[in-house]
């Protein structure tokens, strides 16, 4: 029964933030969204609902006074494109700790396989040793770290880690910034990856329900809670490309391997290259995160058919004609209805 309770949501005008608090408003919770400007965002970020709260995650002042009375913290806030996102993140998480203790609230992370390093690829358990080799990395350990510690003394966190995220509302991500160009029809399809190497793909809608589902299990979770998703692996890195084919119905739709090496010149004085380059290896070799643990606790894990995910995403980045979403949404309804 989740009716009268309370989440904060950090990051509510991002993809996982946006898509937990739309869950949680349609459970029945009271949403509160944290933003420097929340005028200025309230209205395109799709939280009529939401209660918006001025503040800066950075001033744990702001964090615990819009977490009082919360039963739940979402901290799926980044700094924008990257830019100085070690000396933000951490100080960000801080505030959300501080305010977790003061309120009571349980802490809930969505993760990445980041933390880890070649030694346990590639197939990840939630328990597997943490040795990442990137800056980024690193970065993620040592949250993660902080939390542990923070739930030795009563803080209770949830950390859901996911593949590369993609979603109707996903902007700072591989489908959005290198698979496709969003805001126009799709023309060619770019693989980022090595030929033949798999890939592990997370629907944000997908990432939701799990986090939700878990979070109705508050009663059954451990202070310090650890689940892996599997979400979508595609086992070769033609899968998505396929998906996307498939839903403009374009089996010719040309295909081209990403430039790296352009990546690679940029990535000295963009932000985004270097962070970016960072995360080859990611693209080179498997890696892929194990949900055992997930589907001993639920039975199931949430996922949303590959196609349908893919229409739902470029139709929200605006790369559908709207003949192409009718015929779409035309077929599905068949498919959903038994007819062929």
């Amino acid at each position: 029964m989740t009716e009268g309770r309370t989440a904060l949501v950090l990051g509510a005008t991002g993809g996982v933030g946006g898509e937990m608090a739309r869950r949680l408003e349609a459970a029945g919770w009271q949403v509160r969204a944290l933003h420097r400007h929340p005028d200025q965002v309230a209205s395109r970020a799709g939280g009529a609902g939401w209660s918006w709260i001025p503040g800066d995650s950075m001033r744990a002042v702001d964090v615990v006074a819009a977490a009082h009375g919360a039963d739940l913290i979402v901290h799926a806030v980044n700094p924008p494109g990257y830019r100085k996102w070690e000396q933000l993140v951490l100080p960000m998480l801080d505030s959300t700790i501080i305010a977790a203790r003061a309120s009571g609230a349980r802490i809930v992370l969505p993760g990445t396989v980041y933390n880890y390093g070649p030694e346990v690829f590639p197939i990840i358990g939630e328990d597997a040793l943490q040795r990442p080799t990137t800056r980024k990395g690193a970065v993620r350990v040592e949250m993660e770290r902080r939390l542990r510690a923070a739930s030795e003394d009563g803080v209770r966190t949830l950390v859901v880690r996911a593949g590369d995220f993609f979603g109707p509302s996903a902007a700072n991500n591989w489908f959005s910034q290198a698979v496709i160009k969003p805001g126009r029809p799709v023309t060619i399809v770019t693989n980022p990856g090595d030929p033949g190497v798999g890939h592990q793909w997370a629907y944000l809608p997908d990432v939701a329900e799990t986090m939700m589902r878990l979070v109705d299990r508050e009663a059954d979770l451990p202070t310090f809670a650890t689940f892996h998703m599997e979400g979508h692996w595609d086992p070769d890195g033609d899968a998505m490309g396929d998906a996307i084919r498939r839903v403009l119905r374009r089996r010719d739709l040309p295909g081209r391997r990403f430039p790296w090496w352009g990546i690679r010149l940029a990535a000295p004085f963009v932000p985004l290259c270097r962070e970016l380059a960072e995360m080859r290896y990611l693209w080179r070799t498997p890696v892929r995160l194990d949900n055992c643990r997930l589907v001993g606790f639920l039975g199931a894990e949430p996922r949303t058919c590959l196609d349908d995910a893919v229409r739902a995403t470029l139709q929200g980045m605006g790369c559908l004609e709207r003949r192409e979403t009718v015929v779409g949404s035309a077929a599905f309804a068949q498919t959903a209805s038994g007819k062929q």
